[in-house]
């Protein structure tokens, strides 16, 4: 029986088959910088590394 837990889940992203995601580093991305701002079709987004280290993306 096929596996199709992934078609309820709201978070799941289609890869195509035999082909893995594109890892970047957040070093790569930040450089020394700690805010970027990501345009995803009109909408702008705002990726922050926190003064603990962690990430967050807000509309």
């Amino acid at each position: 029986m096929p596996d199709n837990s992934s078609r309820s889940d709201p978070t799941a992203v289609a890869q195509p088959i035999g082909r893995s995601p594109r890892m970047i580093s957040s070093r790569e991305l930040f450089g020394d910088d700690k805010l970027l701002i990501i345009r995803h079709d009109k909408d702008d987004y705002r990726l922050q590394v926190t003064a603990t280290g962690k990430l967050i993306l807000t509309k």
